[in-house]
């Protein structure tokens, strides 16, 4: 079976001459269109969205014609894109949320985490062939996700200073109450009704709000990686995708052979690896 793959990679939106973090993102989307590029929470950051491809060089074709895309758009604004986990000038503030209304009500109900969402990641989609098997998938994949973190790993700066750690970015998407390993589910019905329970709390106000590692894609019959940074280079993306895409493909083969996808449930170990990957 051919495995599709996509990517979605998020921008920070820089002045090109002093190289601070601008809140300008619309400018730029109004000069790019709407096909393959959406707002982020903050107005300083920008999406875009790859089509499905067989081949992992058509993938990287089409990661670096965006690139190119957005970097000639941002010149004819005085701007620049970056592709970093964050970058090394910015300020928080709560005055440049999106105007969108559900961006509103994310900024009124986290406050200071959303105030400093100033960070960008690249998220994998990888075919599977149904919702049962990315929720069982999920437990397979996810002791082999920190490594990829450490391949993505590239925000060691923050509000002007060195953090000390190869993926700051990881540090400050924690704090988001759904972060981290997504846990393991017996099927769909399970991680559904996990996610209803979620919702009805209050904690999380839809499914976009899901930020495990991976996770179920909630409108394509794929499995999301979300556990990187935004990477300098288009290569690194391909990479990751590329490794991703494996080992999708070995738990969807080791599922078919009625592999147990239950775990022991340590995973305080998950997010141990992951701060080592980030640190």
């Amino acid at each position: 079976m051919t495995v599709r793959i996509g990517a979605e990679e998020e921008f920070h939106v820089l002045d090109a001459e002093s190289g601070r973090l601008v809140p300008r993102a619309g400018r730029l989307l109004e000069r790019l269109g709407t096909t393959g590029f959406s707002s982020e929470l903050q107005q300083s950051a920008v999406e875009s969205n790859s089509e499905v491809h067989d081949t992992l060089d058509g993938l990287y074709a089409d990661l670096s014609g965006t690139r190119r895309r957005l970097a000639a758009a941002a010149a004819q604004e005085g701007l620049a894109v970056v592709a970093a986990g964050t970058v090394p000038l910015a300020r928080v503030t709560p005055r440049d949320v999106t105007a969108d209304p559900r961006f509103r009500r994310m900024a009124e109900e986290y406050r200071r985490v959303a105030d400093e969402q100033l960070i960008c990641s690249a998220q994998v989609h990888a075919d599977v062939p149904d919702r049962d098997t990315a929720v069982r998938a999920m437990c397979l994949v996810s002791p082999w996700l920190p490594p990829l973190l450490a391949l993505s790993a590239s925000s060691p700066y923050w509000l002007g200073s060195d953090t000390g750690y190869a993926s700051w970015r990881t540090m400050l998407w924690q704090r988001w109450p759904t972060a981290g390993p997504a846990g393991c589910y017996r099927d769909a019905a399970e991680y559904d009704a996990a996610v209803a329970e979620l919702i009805g709390s209050g904690v999380i106000s839809d499914t976009g709000m899901l930020y495990q590692d991976v996770r179920p894609s909630a409108h394509q019959r794929t499995l999301e990686l979300r556990i990187g940074d935004a990477c300098p280079r288009a290569e690194t993306v391909v990479l990751i995708a590329g490794l991703f895409r494996a080992l999708v493909r070995d738990a969807c083969h080791r599922l078919e052979r009625g592999a147990d996808p239950r775990c022991d449930g340590h995973h305080e170990w998950l997010r141990a690896a992951g701060w080592r990957a980030a640190r």
